[in-house]
């Protein structure tokens, strides 16, 4: 599998930072979620499996930068 960098809401393009695959799939990278009660708020997580925070405005930019959903710009930054 292979990842193209599709954007980042940290400066240095650092986490959280999500990916597309040439597979058809999102990766995210970013601080795994460790806060006990909201991990208490997940289902169904199986073994391999984690849980990412994302920002609003990363996945409202790349659905409008890479998806082409209509909307104003978050200031995203791309680091392709």
């Amino acid at each position: 599998m292979r990842l193209r960098f599709l954007g980042s809401t940290s400066e240095a393009g650092a986490c959280p930072s999500l990916y597309e695959t040439d597979r058809g799939t999102f990766v995210v990278q970013g601080v795994t979620l460790t806060d006990p009660e909201a991990r208490g708020d997940l289902r169904h997580v199986l073994d391999g499996e984690s849980a990412v925070e994302v920002p609003r405005e990363l996945l409202v930019e790349i659905a409008r930068r890479v998806l082409g959903v209509p909307g104003p710009s978050a200031g995203v930054a791309d680091h392709e």
